[in-house]
């Protein structure tokens, strides 16, 4: 029986797409192998590799003096390779500090370049986005930073913030093709897969092409930019399993209607859970209402006990994953791409009557 995922990452995919990977998965398009045999020099692997980048530079309208790369390591390898690469004429950057991953970027970056917090949100537990100014930034760093959407915390950027010419740069791992960006906004964009299109192993980074022949000569050749720009992400063998199933993921994203559409999906789902959430006497979310993230949604109830008798009851009628981070406790529900509006109506029928059984408790 298959449950709703509510998994912040790795987060639930398409079942159409599961399904589709299944029927090929001994024998890709009469290829006689997986995808997971090939070379990665292979003309079919050749025919993913450019397939799923066009359908990611179509998807997010990505201008052509931008690349797009398909990289290991995950975000947080990104947390290195971005000050590595770009960090390397003044070696400043500021960061936004608004959550757990924004604050792990910039103690990474700090590691490589005088690195400077330029706002933060902890001082009310990362419950809502600072309001930024261009006079907040040094007008001599090379890059600001900012994680768009918050994981942890359930809050995400309203928009990309005017840095006043500064590149900036963006952490989208769990809102990318959630909702529509303008990618000339940003110098650079990374997202792991595996909370939004696709599973772990994988990272897309979208990277103007302007900033990719300054990276530091002690960087790490799979971190550079310029390497992995020339080689077409394929200087070593990359995660090619991980990359076609993004592919397919891309593709059913496309052949409903593209970002456009499952934004408004995406907005009608969180709005629904939200709606719910600000009516009930019994649960809350305690960010900032003009701040919160459409993808991830945290939220308690009255004690941590009827929190974990909660998350047990749910897990029980196929609703799964909904524990909060440990730094924040309580339940979350991660409402990625993947997840049908069906699931949020299962997840608030069971959050009703679970708050009417338990009212007096």
């Amino acid at each position: 029986m298959r449950v709703y995922n509510f998994s912040a990452g790795p987060g639930m995919l398409p079942i159409e797409v599961l399904e589709k990977v299944k029927s090929g998965l001994t024998d890709y398009e009469n290829s006689g192998m997986s995808v997971m045999e090939m070379s990665h020099r292979s003309k079919p692997y050749e025919k993913i590799n450019d397939r799923v980048t066009a359908l990611m530079r179509e998807l997010m309208n990505v201008p052509d003096n931008y690349d797009i790369l398909f990289v290991q390591g995950g975000a947080t390898n990104q947390f290195s390779a971005v000050p590595l690469n770009i960090g390397t004429v003044n070696r400043k950057a500021d960061y936004v500090v608004t959550g757990n991953f924004a604050k792990n970027a910039y103690k990474e970056g700090a590691v490589h370049l005088d690195a400077a917090i330029a706002a933060s949100s902890e001082d009310k537990n990362f419950t809502y986005i600072p309001k930024l100014k261009p006079d907040m930034f040094r007008k001599d760093a090379d890059f600001v930073h900012i994680c768009y959407n918050n994981t942890i915390f359930g809050t995400q950027y309203d928009a990309a913030p005017d840095t006043a010419g500064i590149p900036l740069v963006a952490d989208m791992s769990s809102m990318i093709l959630s909702r529509e960006v303008n990618v000339s906004d940003f110098a650079l964009i990374y997202a792991g897969a595996q909370k939004n299109i696709g599973p772990a192993g994988v990272t897309v980074v979208i990277v103007r092409h302007d900033l990719t022949d300054r990276a530091d000569p002690k960087c790490p050749v799979m971190l550079r930019y310029d390497n992995q720009v020339k080689n077409k992400s394929l200087y070593n063998t990359p995660p090619c399993f991980s990359t076609y199933i993004v592919m397919e993921v891309l593709q059913y994203l496309k052949d409903r209607g593209g970002v456009t559409a499952i934004q408004k999906i995406n907005e009608a789902k969180a709005k629904k859970l939200y709606d719910y959430i600000d009516c009930s006497d019994f649960y809350t979310n305690s960010v900032k209402k003009s701040d919160r993230s459409i993808m991830n949604v945290p939220f308690v109830s009255p004690s941590p006990e009827l929190d974990a008798e909660f998350i047990a009851g749910a897990a029980e009628n196929g609703l799964v994953s909904l524990k909060g981070h440990r730094l924040v406790g309580g339940m979350r529900a991660s409402i990625y791409n993947a997840m049908p509006p069906e699931g949020v109506d299962k997840l608030i029928e069971f959050m009703d009557k679970f708050a009417k059984s338990h009212k007096n408790a």
